[in-house]
């Protein structure tokens, strides 16, 4: 053989890659979390940017038969989907909603949550209008800078929006900034605040608000910030609680994959990819696989992350391409085309996960799994 030589010829894009979703999975975490909260407490979980993409639907579905009730959704298109899919489920909106949504908010049965004053009077204005009363919850901003009324005046601020009419002031909420940095004091600033708006709104007769507050940074190590209900997000889908005084342990339930399309020996000093950023050390074998940053493998992966094949971690070399990125198998070879290669996910005694990508990225799991934009191909229920 040469020292440049293909195991078997390169293959036509006949597999893309695709995502498989373990539910058992998803419903052993809700089961996880359930367990250690008061019964009286709900579950809401945040199933936004297509279910941190794992697919709205699906999720959704899959969680509301593991009694999830409660879930919370940005953008008005999403809660529509979500609402046709679940049509008993309790939806919240928190992206910004317009007084001419307020008839389509109301035909579908979502509550949106209000986050800010002007906001608020556009909607309790048209409302009016229109003879109606729209069920919603109130955002506080406690500290977090971005959505919410401040909360040194939120109680009077409440209060003439309940008084003014056209809103049936359900619950109230806030977001903590900085709950998952340890020893971050601001965090407990944000709470006082916030039940300092309690109590301000009990003084002008307010009660029985459907209060929460933490999302998945404050629910594994705060049970006392529990309140009404807790909004869980990158927690329910395997991350963010992975500390040792964790008061509880989830696991990711998705698996991102592709295939080999290319596999050849090389010498030492061969060049790869644009630019010629890695040049190998020795001779070797490379596999090109049927992924890139069209898909969402982020380019910063490129000549730092792995992936895995034939249950051992293949370093990927050279620069990530839009379609294709090369990883090196090592000198024993033994991989061929159509070879199964793990993205996220397990295969063997080996494992990837999207916080492992995140760090060789310099980013947060949320970004790795919302950029992912391959499909579903086969699910585990």
């Amino acid at each position: 053989m040469s020292d440049l030589e293909s195991v078997d010829k390169p293959v036509s894009r006949r597999n893309n890659a695709w995502l498989e979703l373990d539910f058992d999975v998803l419903c052993r975490n809700v089961g996880a979390m359930r367990a250690v909260l008061k019964p009286s407490t709900e579950i809401i979980l945040v199933v936004k940017a297509n279910a941190y993409g794992h697919g709205l639907t699906e999720v959704a579905s899959k969680a509301f038969g593991c009694g999830v009730r409660w879930f919370l959704v940005a953008r008005m298109d999403e809660a529509l989907a979500l609402r046709t899919e679940l049509p008993d489920a309790t939806i919240l909106l928190l992206g910004a909603v317009w007084a001419q949504d307020i008839p389509v908010i109301l035909d579908r049965r979502i509550i949106p949550v209000i986050v800010c004053e002007d906001q608020a009077k556009d909607l309790a204005a048209s409302a009016l209008k229109a003879g109606v009363t729209v069920p919603c919850h109130v955002k506080i901003d406690t500290g977090m800078g971005r959505f919410g009324l401040p909360w040194e005046h939120a109680a009077e601020i409440l209060e003439g929006l309940q008084r003014a009419g056209g809103f049936e002031i359900r619950g109230i909420s806030m977001h903590f900034s900085s709950a998952g940095k340890a020893g971050d004091a601001f965090v407990g600033v944000q709470a006082e605040r916030f039940q300092k708006v309690v109590a301000g709104c009990r003084e002008r007769g307010m009660e029985g608000l459907f209060k929460h507050v933490a999302n998945s940074a404050a629910f594994v190590g705060h049970p006392e910030w529990d309140m009404d209900g807790v909004r869980v997000g990158i927690l329910a889908y395997g991350y963010g609680g992975g500390r040792s005084d964790s008061r509880v342990h989830t696991l990711p339930f998705l698996q991102w994959k592709t295939r080999v399309l290319q596999v050849r020996k090389v010498p030492a000093g061969f060049p790869v990819g644009y630019l010629s950023t890695y040049v190998t050390p020795e001779p070797t074998w490379l596999a090109t696989i049927d992924v890139g940053y069209s898909d969402g493998l982020s380019r910063l992966m490129s000549n730092k992350g792995y992936v895995l094949i034939g249950g051992r971690r293949a370093k990927v070399v050279g620069r990530v391409t839009m379609n294709f990125t090369t990883v090196d198998v090592g000198d024993q070879g033994g991989v061929r085309v159509g070879d199964e290669v793990v993205l996220i996910g397990t295969q063997g005694a080996e494992t990837l996960w999207a916080d492992e990508l995140a760090r060789w990225c310099q980013t947060i799991p949320y970004e790795i799994l919302t950029s992912i934009r391959s499909e579903p191909r086969a699910r585990s229920c």
